[in-house]
């Protein structure tokens, strides 16, 4: 950090002075400031940081519990959030669908059971749930055999009319239509449950994206080992990762053709070498998911006699099973606290189905505009584009995401929402999320609530934190047009600091 010369200081209360933020006496300026003016110099002190010397910085806090602005720097300037944009679609969530909403996956029928042969189309049905897994499609289809169905003469019928087609976003990147945070929309899909292949996943979650391991042969030459979950003929793996001796080089590449379930990797890996683990994005989730459950209806000795095909449910169709989720209350620990970016996407889709009757982008950002307005956000200084925080579009000034911040705090459902954002230097994923390593061994570990975002060039934290006096604070900092590192430190600081603040009252 740059040292802060004695005229550079003073500099810096005047400019206080004159914005308004602070009002000096001339015994004030010779150095007896009051602890909100001390705050104010050590905070704009910690933005002279050079990596921020041609970028843009906004910070906004406020007290939490009435709502009074304590520091703002360019706190009105609308900037890109990142995935500090799930605390405005998880606010919506949580207001029109409920802590306790489900998303229902079914499997119907509009033909008849003769015997053990169902004459007639099988239609599998998904309202937008983000965590159904592969082992949920063979439980329905288990149930499927169990009830003596052993053929089906007509066709497996994949509907995902629930939301619209349009499975990306409009400001996603060529480059993240491949990884898993990037992943497409469907009110059809799968997650690929990790876990099954590692005890160390994080995330069994990530929806419409297969997890892949790569271990080294047994021997220099070798091919390297291949395993994928889901397992499925929807998906190509094509390995060219060749085993080199011990020592070798660990490098590799991969991809996934664009428009094609082909995904390749390429590179060498040395037989003693530390596995390769990569999430890929799969293309057209709901043909993957009409993959997953013919095979396994397959394995459950139900033989299809008909066409894999996409369509739309009848209305006379009677329901034989289905699959409830966990509720929106257990999503939202892996959703704020892993930050996941499908689960945003999903989510916002499903509130304008509900609330206006389509599932689109911009029927679910409507309702998430119209809940900031009823929290009190200046939304004419707010752009939303997606859900997840993904666009570089996207945009809010730090004064309005304290607003919001401290709005929630009235709703039925705040303990929830404050609960599942992640917590600075706590070390279980399901606590610290991605502020696990962040802040550890200073006033803010276990203390500050907050919302991470990251993008190229643009960085964020935004929550909560309790002071020395313990009071709590509301705020925002997000950091645009960086060149270099992420300046992730200048906000820990920030944060550090105002969790030792004190207002030095008796």
């Amino acid at each position: 950090m740059k040292k802060v010369s004695q005229k550079a200081t003073l500099i810096m209360v005047m400019l206080l002075f004159v914005l308004g933020a602070a009002h000096f006496t001339t015994a004030e300026m010779d150095g007896d400031l009051t602890a909100e003016q001390e705050l104010a110099k050590d905070l704009h002190t910690i933005l002279q940081d050079e990596r921020l010397d041609h970028a843009v910085a906004g910070v906004h806090v406020r007290s939490a519990e009435s709502g009074v602005e304590l520091f703002s720097f360019n706190g009105g300037t609308s900037l890109v959030p990142a995935s500090g944009q799930k605390l405005l679609a998880g606010a919506a969530a949580l207001d029109r669908l409920g802590p306790e909403h489900t998303f229902n996956t079914e499997v119907l029928t509009n033909g008849e059971q003769r015997g053990a042969v169902l004459q007639g189309d099988l239609f599998i049905k998904g309202e937008g749930d983000p965590t159904i897994l592969p082992a949920d499609y063979e439980q329905m289809a288990g149930e499927i055999a169990e009830m003596g169905i052993k053929n089906i003469h007509g066709n497996i019928v994949a509907d995902d009319t629930y939301f619209d087609d349009m499975r990306l976003s409009l400001d996603l990147s060529w480059f993240n239509q491949r990884r898993h945070t990037g992943a497409q929309v469907s009110a059809l899909s799968f997650a690929p449950d990790a876990s099954l292949l590692s005890d160390a996943a994080l995330d069994r979650y990530n929806t419409a994206s297969v997890y892949i391991e790569i271990h080294p042969g047994e021997n220099p030459g070798d091919p390297a080992k291949v395993q994928v979950t889901p397992e499925t003929d929807a998906i190509t793996i094509r390995n060219d990762i060749e085993t080199v001796e011990s020592g070798g080089t660990r490098a590799f590449d991969w991809g996934r053709e664009h428009g094609t379930n082909e995904i390749f990797f390429e590179g060498t890996l040395p037989v003693d070498g530390a596995r390769i683990t990569q999430y890929v994005a799969v293309w057209e989730p709901t043909e993957v998911v009409l993959n997953l459950f013919n095979q396994a209806l397959e394995e459950n000795g139900v033989q299809v006699h008909g066409d894999l095909t996409l369509g739309e449910t009848p209305s006379n169709a009677q329901a034989l099973t289905s699959h409830h989720s966990m509720s929106l209350t257990e999503m939202m620990y892996p959703y704020m606290k892993l930050s996941q970016n499908n689960h945003s996407e999903h989510l916002t889709k499903t509130i304008g189905k509900e609330v206006l009757g389509e599932g689109t982008w911009n029927n679910g950002l409507s309702v998430v505009e119209e809940y900031l307005e009823r929290a009190g956000v200046d939304t004419s200084t707010v752009q939303l584009r997606d859900g997840s925080g993904m666009s570089h579009l996207n945009k809010i000034p730090p004064r309005e995401m304290t607003q919001l911040l401290f709005d929630v705090q009235t709703e039925d459902w705040f303990d929830l929402y404050y609960d599942s954002l992640p917590v600075a230097g706590m070390d279980d994923h399901m606590e610290g999320g991605t502020l696990r390593l962040r802040m550890r061994g200073t006033a803010a570990e276990g203390n500050a609530h907050a919302k991470t975002g990251t993008i190229t060039s643009k960085t964020s934290l935004s929550g909560y934190v309790k002071t020395k006096d313990d009071e709590q604070l509301a705020f925002s900092i997000i950091l645009n047009n960086f060149i270099g590192s992420s300046p992730t430190s200048v906000e820990d600081a920030i944060v550090v600091r105002l969790a030792e603040f004190s207002r030095g009252l008796e």
